[in-house]
């Protein structure tokens, strides 16, 4: 029992990392969809010609 193996915390540093590329996302999310709205007046709807 002596020999037992440390388990070593995890680094906040790729949690970090995940949660910066993650708010970059969901911003670009955002930012696609408010010039959408601005520029077409809609998200989703093709339009005809």
């Amino acid at each position: 029992m002596g020999s037992i193996n440390k388990i070593k915390p995890a680094s906040n540093t790729y949690t970090a990392m995940l949660a910066l590329a993650t708010g970059i996302v969901i911003a670009s999310a955002i930012f696609i969809t408010v010039k959408c709205i601005t520029f077409y007046g809609t998200v989703f709807r093709i339009l005809e010609p």
